[in-house]
């Protein structure tokens, strides 16, 4: 070789293998100093270091500073630190270190040992009390309980608010706290309601929400803070208790206003208490703070159509009586009482007076009952207690017991019992929910007036009752407690005596209080009411729901169980002491029925049997008629909103989408023509002109004039091939509006193919007779001419084709006829893997676009499986991707389609992911 050769050659270009093993020869100084491609230099650098081929330090050396050259910030140039330890520290930087840590420890261990010294209860608590968590302070051995004092572990006690501490050592460390809590610094407050908190999040967590009521009172008790109010509402919102969660929630919106989840849980509440505009303006506020509140959207949403839901019913609202001011102490008319129950009908199955009236929302109307609403018999009944509401509304401002005095010829008529209220006698003092005249306590024989007036009260005390009553159904409940408190100290100050009215009003406060959550005053109203009226199912039912509140399970037992007597019928009752049973059990084991107290018998006279009376006709015809009424406002409302889905689904091009809405439209109204002329036009969008002619035709018998639907028709039968009956129903557009330019047009090109389809019929060189399906050559395609003639005659499409002529045969016979359902039954015939050979003469555009129409009409339905093994091994036949490129712009878009449509099919056999990867092969 010569000197020029050997020149030449080391002047070439270095070429490099970047799969193989790096050479030897390349590990060499003037190799590396004449490559300049950086990643086959990291190549070599990591082999150099490797020490496979050697410890070259110099080399490595050399190479690294070549690749600096290169690329400065190569990857291969980085150096990994060591971890810094004392060795590598200087000795004044490690002596610093190890002082700041000792310091850090010492203040720590200082400031932890200060707080346990001043504790709250850590020196101050009783002998006789635990340890509080977390705590060092223990109770010596020797103070420990004796062996008598058994402690039953299958019982658990929910913690206590210290109002309800009513034992002598809860007392006095309710004084202790009260002492100590003043001279608390603010530091130790808060790290007191803290721990108290952290407890009350601990019960949240593991669904214990009245414990964590609990503990989070306390922790509002020491320091009312805006997380706790907001804890304590969502615990309340868990366990149902709307009012109280109102009253946290509005005590946050008052410490802060506009916090976001304050608003949320008031909107809540508000929700299930039925004030939705309360709801919807606090909804708003937070979405103009957080716009993406995907919560308060939804429940903004629900809210609204529940709004809109109420709007065509303002009616009801006018069933409500107004009653003038009575001014004299007569009571209102006959007149104007038959007036008010002609009215206000009521039916059997409606609530009649009693506290559970309808015009009170479902929270608000239970009248206290705490656990669950009395259901059959038991449920919005005829109550005495609230059936005088219509006497009229008394508005005073004082609290003076002369308003209340009777004059003495009003006592001497209550004396007599020539008052016209009535006398005592005319109206116990609690029926049961469901009686219709029989008294709860007291002589059977005596009947009870439903519209009455309760009792001998005198206007003032009757008025104060009233406007108690319309306090407790609106949800005000301490006003409530206020009025009523007012009209029993009137009683007193009275001096009347009726003690069914007297009982009335202590049952009503009773409610109040249980509501509230003031359960030992409710149990003392309660047993004042049972006093003057034995057996009275409410005042029995409301103190039984109060002891069950003070874990009193044995006194709950035998209320419920004695209202049971009363009312069998009442499902509260049952539920409740179903609940009580397994509690007494977990509690005092096998023998607990021996502990509970005797449980008293009621007497026939108080004891209900009502059976209900079957509505009269006219009551099931008014039912009738109204539920026809309703579900035909519903149906109006859903076909509306179905039809302008349908329209909104068309103007984005989604006639398959639009096609399922107007087809609910049509089994909602099946006599609408408009939605016949809308869905002929998706039918013909989707090349599926069968079904938009007969669509056509069932609206042209509804309006024989309807030119949408002409014209459509005619669209429909230009795609099956009928020229003459396409231009039949062009000319009838033109008739009826001659201005119509897209029919002008249309009939023009009709016309000609009507010639064309003609002059071929007539051809002798084509006899109409005897149609031949022959094999298509290479890439020549079926013109519209042949096609026509394959529709001249009726073709037998073979379905079980065994060679690529036959299945070509079916595939042209179908398609001329525009077969789709024959086709899919062809597809579903064979085997997918078998699609390729058989299209491998067949495959063009129109083939391909059939194909996909058929696939997302017919089969995707029936099999989608089948569907994406078809299309999985369509694309491997021979010319696939030259065809695919020849597609028209319709053609991609009814295979766009139909890959949408199966991408959102759940199937087991493939996954979304597969399909879109199987869509990129086709798209």
């Amino acid at each position: 070789m010569s000197a020029d050769a050997a020149f030449s050659l080391l002047n070439q270009p270095v070429t490099v293998d970047y799969t193989g093993k790096v050479p030897v020869e390349h590990l060499d100084y003037s190799y590396i100093e004449k490559c300049e491609d950086v990643k086959y230099l990291e190549k070599i650098l990591r082999v150099l270091r490797s020490g496979d081929e050697g410890i070259y330090p110099h080399l490595i050396q050399f190479c690294e500073s070549h690749l600096e050259k290169l690329d400065p910030r190569s990857r291969a140039l980085r150096k990994e630190n060591p971890v810094a330890t004392s060795a590598s520290l200087s000795k004044d930087e490690w002596s610093q270190i190890v002082d700041e840590l000792r310091t850090w420890r010492e203040e720590t261990k200082r400031t932890e040992t200060s707080l346990k010294q001043q504790s709250v209860f850590a020196d101050l608590l009783n002998e006789n009390m635990p340890p509080i968590r977390g705590s060092n302070c223990s109770v010596p051995l020797c103070q420990t309980s004796g062996p008598k004092e058994k402690r039953n572990s299958s019982k658990r006690f929910l913690p206590k608010d210290y109002r309800e501490w009513d034992n002598p050592v809860g007392m006095c460390l309710k004084c202790l706290v009260s002492m100590i809590l003043p001279v608390l610094t603010q530091e130790e407050k808060l790290l007191l309601a803290d721990r108290e908190k952290d407890k009350g999040n601990e019960a949240f967590r593991a669904h214990d929400y009245e414990e964590a009521v609990t503990y989070y009172s306390r922790s509002l008790s020491i320091i009312p803070t805006v997380v706790a109010y907001n804890n304590r509402a969502q615990a309340e919102i868990n366990l149902k208790h709307w009012h109280n969660a109102m009253r946290d929630c509005q005590r946050v919106l008052e410490l802060e206003p506009g916090n976001i989840k304050g608003l949320l849980r008031r909107a809540t509440v508000s929700n299930h208490m039925g004030n939705f505009q309360m709801a919807a303006e606090g909804l708003k506020m937070v979405l103009r703070e957080e716009p993406q509140n995907a919560a308060a959207s939804q429940l903004l949403s629900e809210i609204e159509k529940k709004m809109k839901d109420r709007q065509p019913e303002p009616q009801r609202k006018g069933k409500k009586i107004l009653i003038q001011e009575v001014e004299e102490e007569d009571d209102i008319s006959n007149a104007e009482k038959t007036a008010e129950q002609t009215a206000c009908p009521v039916e059997p199955s409606q609530p009649v007076g009693g506290e559970e009236s309808s015009a009170a929302p479902a929270e608000r109307g239970d009248m206290g009952n705490a656990q669950k609403k009395p259901h059959g018999r038991g449920d919005g009944g005829p109550h005495s207690e609230f059936n005088n509401s219509h006497h009229g509304h008394w508005r005073s401002k004082g609290g003076s017991s002369d308003k209340y005095k009777l004059s003495q010829d009003s006592k001497e008529k209550v004396a007599n019992g020539t008052s016209k209220r009535g006398s005592t006698a005319s109206v116990q003092a609690d029926q049961s929910s469901s009686g219709k005249g029989t008294p709860v306590g007291g002589n059977a024989s005596e009947t009870v007036n439903l519209d009455a007036p309760c009792g001998a009260l005198p206007p003032p005390l009757s008025r104060l009752k009233n406007e108690g009553n319309l306090l407790f159904k609106n949800g005000q409940f301490g006003d409530a407690l206020e009025k009523y408190s007012q009209a029993i100290q009137g009683y007193t100050d009275s001096g009347i005596d009726s003690p069914e009215d007297l009982c009335i009003l202590y049952s009503n406060r009773a409610a109040c209080y249980l509501k509230d959550g003031n359960s030992q005053d409710c149990i003392q109203d309660c047993t004042r009411a049972l006093e003057l009226q034995p057996f009275s199912l409410k005042p029995l039912l409301r103190r039984a729901m109060a002891y069950e509140s003070l874990e009193r399970y044995r006194k709950a037992y035998v209320d419920y169980k004695t209202v049971l007597q009363i009312d069998i019928s009442v499902q509260a009752a049952h539920d409740s002491v179903n609940r009580i049973t397994r509690l007494l059990i977990e509690q005092d084991g096998p023998d607990w029925r021996e502990k509970i107290p005797d449980i008293p018998l009621v007497p026939l006279s108080a004891q209900q049997h009502r059976k209900e009376e079957p509505p009269s006709a006219e009551v099931l015809q008014a039912r009738a008629e109204k539920t026809a009424r309703d579900a035909e406002r519903k149906a109006e409302v859903r076909f509306t909103a179905l039809k302008q889905e349908g329209n909104d689904f068309v103007k984005k091009g989604q006639y398959q989408d639009a096609l399922g809405k107007y087809t609910e439209c049509l089994k909602l109204k099946p006599e609408e023509c408009a939605i016949y002329t809308n869905r002929a036009l998706c039918y013909l969008k989707l090349e599926r002109f069968t079904e938009a002619k007969q669509d056509c035709d069932a609206a042209l018998k509804m309006e024989p004039t309807n030119k949408k639907a002409f014209y459509r028709r005619a669209l429909a039968n230009k795609g099956l091939k009928d020229y003459l009956a396409c231009s039949s129903d062009l000319q009838e557009v033109l008739q009826q509006d001659p201005n119509v330019q897209e029919a002008e047009k249309e009939l023009e090109e009709v016309t000609l193919l009507l010639r064309q389809s003609l002059a071929n019929a007539n051809s002798p060189n084509k006899p109409r007779k005897t149609v031949p399906i022959t094999e298509v050559e290479g890439d020549e395609e079926m013109t519209p001419n042949s096609e026509s003639n394959c529709r001249g005659e009726d073709i037998t499409i073979n379905l079980h084709p065994t060679d690529a002529y036959e299945f070509g045969q079916a595939l042209n016979a179908a398609r001329c006829s525009g077969n789709t359902a024959a086709c899919a039954d062809l597809l579903a015939s064979i085997a997918p893997e078998m699609l390729p050979q058989f299209l491998s003469t067949q495959l063009d555009g129109h083939t391909i676009s059939f194909i996909m129409q058929v696939l997302d009409s017919h089969l995707l339905e029936r099999d989608p499986s089948l569907v994406y093994q078809h299309l999985n091994h369509l694309h491997t036949a021979d010319r696939f991707s030259v065809v695919l490129m020849l597609l028209e712009k319709d053609e991609r878009r009814h295979m766009t389609q139909l890959f949408e449509h199966l991408s959102a099919v759940e199937s087991t056999e493939f996954t979304k992911n597969d399909v879109q990867n199987l869509a990129n092969k086709y798209i």
